[in-house]
């Protein structure tokens, strides 16, 4: 493995890093600056294209989230087994499983299925896809009936 994949691999892992910091710490307008101007963000079925399209996401995304925990707690994202494929100069492809605490404990979990590629010198997302797999029985984001709400509160 040359050098140059490290560093990149390296960058790679703190893009995603980055971005459950910054959700988790409600820093919105950073987590939008970690996708292309033309990204895609997939969440279930819902396809959001683009920095305004995600930063709408997002917004919603807060909104809901204070609502559906009510008011004082927290919103913790964990990223485990982060696979890195470089598939090409300045693009790459990425696979992880995310684990999301609140204050009921482990709340719900998924999978991230990212492309990434280089931008003014810098790795961000091309393409990421969330999907989550399942919630606990006491999910504070866990849809009120199939098919509704939790898809689109899960970032």
């Amino acid at each position: 493995m040359e050098p140059a994949d490290l560093l990149a691999r390296e960058a790679i892992r703190d893009l995603v890093a980055r971005y459950n910091a910054y959700g988790d710490g409600g820093l919105l307008d950073r987590m939008v600056g970690l996708f292309a101007e033309d990204a895609v963000l997939e969440v279930g079925d819902d396809r959001y294209e683009g920095h305004d399209a995600v930063r709408g996401l997002f917004a919603g995304t807060a909104e809901r989230s204070a609502a559906a925990v009510g008011g004082a707690t927290y919103v913790r994202h964990s990223v485990t087994t982060h696979q890195i494929d470089l598939v090409a100069p300045g693009r790459a492809t990425g696979r992880a499983y995310f684990t999301v605490l609140t204050r009921v404990g482990l709340d719900h979990w998924g999978r991230y299925l990212d492309d990434y590629r280089v931008v003014d010198g810098r790795w961000r997302f091309a393409r990421r896809r969330v999907l989550t797999d399942d919630f606990a029985p006491s999910s504070l984001f866990a849809p009120s009936a199939p098919g509704e709400g939790a898809r689109r509160l899960e970032t």
